[in-house]
């Protein structure tokens, strides 16, 4: 639907006299930069790439089958760097059936289990413990001295000091181990930085600055392609296919973000709510961190429009409504009907019938398989998240500072997670289910902990900014009035909170 037409603009003269938190964002900083990109330079031959893509393809393929024979520990060791190879070039999806093969036959390998190889055993624990098989720490006991300290021979190996360190990070609240690994490995990967020689000093650096398990896959499928193509033992139609694949995924990256810009353009809402955060690119990128297999192109871009639209939701209860008019577009929300906004702000209005637009295109989206109805839990999500926008509002108009829990049990809402979780089970319609959307609605473990890592990271980098104008408190500022500290500690107490939630995460 061409809601460009449909929408009013503001009534600039609603807002005279009423005093706002206006944030004062900048501009966004791409225009229609994509446009004219894919106009002048993006241009390829995708049949003639594809048609390479799936030769390559079979190559790869035909190196899984030799594997899987004379399965000895020769073997064992190439399959598993050939699976990390292709998980960390982002080829994995194009190999789901194979590697699933692959760790199945690893994990059953009783070779693995008995090497002293540090490397080998603490790369067989984390591919393992990523696809979810139940793999013991207490193998890496066999790695300490008889006081119970890590051995000293480790500290010249680098590579399995390296393996270990990103293991660590696939650790439970039960594994003891893998902390005492974590700051064995950190310590002694920095103490040796000076030394090292590239491309091994960039892959030490880029490892201590974020683990394997929490980059951006994308991120990492072009970091990774430097480093594997230095690396002496790259397995040159790897190397080829990862080239040819990115560069093809972009393209049509490209493709999705050219295509957003234009409905952005047309939609007009920035130019209508000017208060607002014009990031279509930044939002876009968001989902590229989770989502940026070729299959899943459409619900890409529904969930691209979907957080723009959800960051201008936040700028309205955070940025420039008053608490009055909050009531009303909370109120009118929750009846979620389009013909009942009358009442509303001419901007609030104009938001809302965007926001109504954009899940019609989800129920669209799923009325082939009959599960448009599935669409009523994405609308519960959004309510829910109203609510939350409107008690932080409140706090922040009584100038209320909450326990950390207090402000946990709505911010961990306000943060956006379920919202956005829900959006990605929809767009993946095979398993958009009933009794999915029931689990992910009853606020599961494993949901609660991504909740809680997205809302303390937001506000450990975002607090200073917020607290320069009227802005309901932070985690960070909740933490520090509660517990009488600075904000160092307070940053350093809810990153160990973090790793806490990324813990749980792991273990569900």
């Amino acid at each position: 639907m061409n809601t460009s037409s449909s929408i009013p603009p503001i009534n600039k003269n609603e807002a005279q006299g009423i005093a706002r938190p206006l944030a004062n964002y900048h501009p966004t900083v791409w225009g229609e930069f994509f446009i004219h990109l894919l106009a002048s330079e993006n241009q390829i031959d995708h049949a003639q790439v594809q048609q390479r893509v799936e030769m390559l393809k079979e190559e790869v393929r035909t190196m899984f089958s030799m594997s899987s024979t004379a399965y000895d520990g020769r073997r064992v060791d190439e399959e598993m760097n050939l699976v990390d190879a292709l998980q960390r070039l982002g080829l994995a999806y194009h190999f789901e059936d194979d590697i699933n093969e692959a760790l199945a036959r690893i994990h059953g390998s009783q070779m693995m289990v008995v090497s002293e190889n540090l490397h080998v055993v603490s790369l067989r624990f984390r591919l393992l413990r990523q696809g979810a098989y139940e793999i013991s720490s207490d193998q890496f006991n066999k790695f300490k001295d008889v006081h119970g300290h890590f051995r000293e021979n480790l500290r010249s190996d680098i590579q399995g000091l390296l393996s270990l360190y990103e293991a660590s990070y696939l650790g439970t609240s039960e594994d003891g181990i893998l902390e005492e690994a974590k700051s064995f490995c950190k310590r002694e990967l920095v103490s040796m930085l000076d030394r090292l020689q590239p491309p091994l000093t960039t892959e030490v650096v880029r490892a201590l600055d974020m683990p394997l398990i929490r980059r951006i896959k994308r991120l990492e499928a072009r970091e990774y392609l430097s480093f594997y193509e230095a690396a002496e033992g790259r397995i040159d139609v790897i190397l080829e296919l990862a080239k040819l694949d990115f560069n093809r995924v972009q393209s049509l990256h490209q493709e999705e973000i050219r295509g957003l810009t234009g409905w952005w353009k047309e939609l007009g809402l920035i130019k209508k709510l000017s208060f607002a955060r014009d990031r279509l690119v930044e939002c876009y990128f968001w989902i590229l961190g989770v989502q940026y297999e070729p299959h899943l192109a459409h619900g890409r871009m529904l969930m691209a429009k979907l957080i723009c639209l959800a960051s201008i939701l936040d700028d309205i209860y955070d940025s420039y409504g008053t608490f009055e008019e909050l009531l009303l577009l909370t109120d009118a929300m929750q009846r979620w009907d389009i013909g009942e906004v009358e009442g509303l702000p001419e901007y609030m209005k104009t938001y809302f019938m965007a926001l109504s637009d954009t899940i019609k295109e989800f129920e669209d989206m799923l009325l082939d398989g009959q599960k448009s109805y599935l669409v009523r839990y994405l609308k519960e999500e959004i309510k829910a998240i109203a609510k939350a926008y409107l008690k932080e509002a409140e706090w922040c108009n009584e100038g209320h500072i909450p326990t950390l829990q207090g402000h946990l049990q709505v911010s961990m809402i306000s943060s956006g997670t379920i919202v956005l979780i829900c959006g990605f089970f929809l767009c993946m319609r095979d398993i958009a289910t009933q009794d999915i959307l029931d689990w992910l609605a009853s606020y599961p473990k494993i949901i609660e902990a991504a909740a809680m890592i997205t809302r303390l990271m937001d506000d450990i980098s975002s607090h200073e900014f917020e607290e320069n104008r009227q802005h309901v408190a932070s985690t960070v500022r909740c933490y520090m009035e509660e517990y009488g500290v600075s904000k160092e500690m307070a940053h350093k107490k809810l990153r160990e909170m973090g790793d806490t939630a990324w813990k749980v995460m792991n273990e569900e």
